[in-house]
């Protein structure tokens, strides 16, 4: 199929408003000066986005978030944006007239495209900090929200007021799952990266109990063709979202092309013993032990290659160690490859600046000090 990715900057949906005030382009113009010259910095970045959106280049210059590698900057063609904004509005059925909440920084792509959609689609977005628990002070009804794990767990109490809520950037916990069962609104943990301008799948994570089974599987956006290479990493081929086929490094279980269950990071995987070990799937089997952020890594053993460990953010306690290894040693579905040979506790990981943690750069530390 023939993709047509040429640009030239369209008038906003003419259903459009931001923070109560409908505009065209020429008036989002100069609201984005205003915002640049007297907001908060959360909204000198909506400002600069904004006026990068509307100049007469066809593309923008977009940060990685570094969660797995040095961050790069990358080019992002402004036809993508567009189209990514179309098939979410399809996917999630949030068209023209949907009233949205903005509670992420526009220095990243997510950011980004919570405006493009609004501009595209024709939303009445409202702009408000993108701090740690963004509803406190949101006291109306919104259709259409994204956030990071972080938010979400911070807005348990105060989800009454959004209808749908994608959550990314992060993978969302068992316990912040199990917290969000039974709750009204529709919540998504979404796959996506910058390369793909955000999300290509989605998976309902509160879903009804008949839906349940179906409901560990990430469905793809429309337009977008699913595969496996021979490690078994997700294969995307979205020609309206990146002229290239996007080989990533997620290990997936492929049910069809069009649907997947994500297993963990190639570049994550432990071989100890002769067996491949997935620390993601570890840390969902703990994750209801432990009251604290923690992830599952290795480090060079002389029998098995690789030996698991855990490492645990909080400061040391004797007590806590010894009862989480008796617990941990009592989880039946944890083979005895996948029980950690050592604990290691670490007062705060190192973290990308958008609060991501730096794996390897704090097992690094770890085991360095």
């Amino acid at each position: 199929m023939q993709i047509d990715n040429t640009f030239s900057t369209p008038q906003v949906h003419q259903d459009f408003s931001i923070n109560r005030q409908s505009l065209d382009n020429e008036e989002l113009q100069r609201i984005a000066y205003n915002f640049i010259k007297e907001g908060e910095f959360y909204e000198q970045e909506v400002g600069n986005f904004l006026l990068d959106w509307l100049n007469d280049k066809d593309h923008i210059v977009v940060s990685t978030s570094g969660s797995t590698g040095k961050p790069k900057n990358i080019k992002i063609y402004k036809q993508h944006m567009v189209n990514s904004a179309k098939a979410t509005g399809a996917f999630f059925k949030v068209n023209e007239g949907t009233t949205a909440l903005l509670c992420l920084p526009a220095t990243y792509i997510a950011g980004k495209m919570m405006l493009v959609r609004a501009m595209v689609l024709g939303w009445k977005i409202d702009l408000v900090p993108p701090k740690t628990n963004p509803l406190d002070t949101v006291y109306k009804q919104y259709d259409f929200c994204a956030m990071v794990p972080l938010q979400l767990d911070n807005s348990i109490n105060r989800l009454h007021l959004l209808k749908k809520l994608i959550v990314g950037g992060g993978t969302v916990s068992e316990n912040l799952k199990e917290l969000i069962q039974g709750i009204k609104t529709k919540i998504f943990e979404t796959y996506g990266m910058t390369e793909t301008v955000t999300h290509v799948a989605a998976r309902r994570i509160n879903p009804k109990k008949k839906d349940k089974k179906d409901g560990k599987y990430f469905r793809a956006l429309p337009n977008i063709t699913l595969g496996i290479d021979d490690r078994n990493c997700l294969i995307i081929k979205a020609p309206q979202l990146n002229e290239e086929t996007v080989i990533t490094n997620d290990v997936v279980e492929l049910k069809t092309y069009k649907k997947f269950i994500w297993k963990g990071r190639y570049d994550n995987v432990i071989n100890s013993g002769g067996i491949k070990l997935f620390p993601e799937e570890i840390e969902t089997k703990l994750q209801l032990l432990i009251g604290h952020r923690f992830f599952i890594t290795s480090i060079p053993d002389d029998t098995l290659g690789d030996k698991v460990i855990l490492i645990i953010e909080n400061v040391y306690d004797e007590l806590m160690y010894k009862t989480l290894k008796e617990a941990i040693h009592s989880i039946k579905t944890l083979s005895k490859y996948e029980i950690p040979k050592k604990i290691y506790f670490i007062p705060q990981f190192i973290e990308t600046d958008n609060g991501k943690i730096q794996r390897a750069k704090t097992l690094e530390f770890v085991v360095g000090s």
